[in-house]
């Protein structure tokens, strides 16, 4: 017997989180901004009836905006990272299992209780509550039919935000309800193949034979047909898999015309980056440095660079990421002189992840540099919030940093940001 799944989301959430802290906004159209408040990717219910799209660029906007009052936001990931993680808190006093999906989606384990729909309308009126998110829930005996039942949850108001579709005498009613564009997975190439062969519902998807399915769209599609019949595989993580690689990268609020600007960002992110890695206790073995123009600005000088380098002994020291950063960053420098670039993106990635206590060592590996200080470090971070003490080489002016005109107050997370009541 299969183990019922649910899937929570949150409608709108970045436009939601919002919200919470400014009643007004409820029933205004509002939107939130990309990084460096490029375009919209997130949309209220009022600012998609006026015909705003998902990705649509700020400047091609600012008529609608002035004509509907729309409200503007830049994305505030700090605040709503933090409002997922009370969202999860909440979700874990429901089910002892929860797979952090995305940030506004999770997968949860509904088994074990007799009435699945009265618990999951109490779990969605308690993030209410306690958090100030709206959420849906679909639940099914697969997460491929949990993210249908959600659609179709979501679309559908007489279902009040609940969908339990573990029956299949219920299933086979509402799946011809969702477009096969919809079904998770299922990506635009191979719906224009699927609707080629007349079919367009999840349905119709479900009865596809399972060798075409195979055919048409590998090993991938097969596995979605058979998730609508029912049958699971795609398995309920109880532990978060290992992280082979990570990244860490910003556009720049405005172009870098210098080395010293463009290490500046690029130590932040190897600083970023070594924080995440000792949080997660892992170490590294490969860096990777780049830095590269406005790839759509053909007006301009355009120029990429990147370089790589081995960490040894592999390390998430703080120093050691960033002496092998500057390293990267210096051979992959531009080498023509008197020539001017606008650096508009800089990143790190890291690559080769092993946990700590699994590194491989050689009789002469030299003693962590810095364990003490490492240690310091994350504990000042973590009592006093971060950017309380950084290094030398990250600057203090932070001219690269991105656009964020219309970025709300982090209200959870810094103190200074809360509002005073005078």
């Amino acid at each position: 017997m299969t183990k019922p799944i649910a899937i929570s989301d949150s409608a709108n959430f970045y436009v939601s989180a919002e919200r919470i802290f400014d009643p007004t906004l409820k029933g205004v159209p509002v939107i939130v901004l990309s990084n460096n408040d490029g375009c919209a990717v997130a949309r209220s219910d009022e600012a998609k009836a006026l015909g705003i799209k998902m990705g649509e660029p700020l400047h091609l906007l600012r008529d609608k905006i002035a004509a509907h009052g729309v409200k503007v936001f830049s994305s505030n990931y700090t605040l709503y990272g933090d409002i997922s993680r009370r969202v999860v808190e909440v979700y874990e006093d429901f089910t002892p299992n929860v797979e952090i999906y995305s940030i506004d989606e999770c997968f949860l384990d509904f088994s074990g209780f007799r009435n699945r729909v009265t618990h999951a309308r109490t779990m969605r009126r308690d993030v209410l509550h306690r958090v100030g998110v709206p959420v849906r829930v679909g639940i099914a005996a697969t997460k491929t039919l949990a993210k249908c039942a959600n659609d179709i949850a979501k679309k559908n108001p007489i279902f009040a935000g609940v969908l339990d579709m573990t029956d299949p005498a219920h299933a086979a009613r509402l799946l011809p309800l969702v477009p096969v564009g919809d079904i998770w997975g299922i990506g635009r190439r191979t719906v224009k193949k699927l609707e080629g062969l007349g079919i367009s519902t999840a349905a119709e998807l479900r009865d596809m034979p399972l060798r075409q399915a195979r055919a048409l769209g590998t090993v991938v599609l097969e596995r979605t047909v058979l998730e609508l019949q029912g049958e699971p595989c795609i398995a309920f993580d109880d532990v978060e898999p290992q992280r082979k690689g990570m990244a860490v990268t910003r556009s720049s609020g405005k172009p870098m015309e210098d080395f010293d600007t463009v290490f500046q960002a690029i130590t932040a992110h190897a600083t970023l980056a070594a924080e995440k890695l000792r949080q997660h206790g892992l170490v590294a073995g490969t860096l990777t440095v780049f830095f590269h123009t406005n790839r759509h600005r053909a007006d301009r000088p355009q120029y990429a660079g990147s370089r790589s380098t081995r960490l040894t002994p592999m390390s998430s020291d703080t120093l050691d990421l960033v002496a092998a950063a500057k390293r990267c960053a210096l051979a992959a420098w531009p080498k023509i002189e008197n020539q001017s670039y606008g650096l508009t993106k800089a990143g790190v990635m890291l690559d080769d992840l092993l946990p700590l206590e699994d590194r491989p060592r050689t009789l002469f590996d030299a003693p962590p540099r810095s364990p003490v200080l490492m240690t310091a470090l994350d504990a000042v971070i973590s009592r006093f919030g971060k950017k309380t003490m950084v290094l030398a080489s990250e600057g203090m002016s932070r001219s690269w940093q991105l656009r964020a005109n219309h970025r709300s107050p982090r209200y959870t997370t810094r103190i200074s940001d809360l509002p005073v009541v005078r």
